[in-house]
């Protein structure tokens, strides 16, 4: 699994990417002309203390990678993460994450 990590790159996602929302995650996504998928987490201070801030990133990274097989390839998907995301168990993480990539319509037909 490959991620985002330059700022242009989350800039790219957020100025000509097609996002949605709900209450747990914002996420945005754009084609990158590869045949995999780079995936990129930003969770603000304003979530909460860094062992919060990175058990989010980490329970995210974990449901995608269970999942990655019904996402559509050659993605950059970035996801930012909201203040309500910290009082959330494993299962919702994961659920609000599948719930977007569905109305993004980037998981494949099944």
């Amino acid at each position: 699994m490959d991620s985002l990590k330059k700022t242009e790159d989350f800039s790219r996602c957020y100025k000509r990417g097609i996002s949605k929302a709900n209450r747990l995650f914002v996420m945005y996504y754009i084609q990158n002309g590869t045949d995999s998928n780079r995936i990129g987490i930003s969770v603000s201070k304003k979530t909460g203390n860094s062992v919060t801030r990175h058990r989010l990133k980490r329970q995210i990274r974990e449901s995608y990678r269970l999942h990655e097989a019904m996402f559509n390839s050659g993605l950059d998907i970035a996801v930012v993460v909201r203040r309500q995301a910290a009082e959330s168990d494993y299962h919702s993480i994961e659920s609000a994450l599948l719930d977007l990539a569905g109305k993004l319509g980037i998981l494949h037909d099944t």
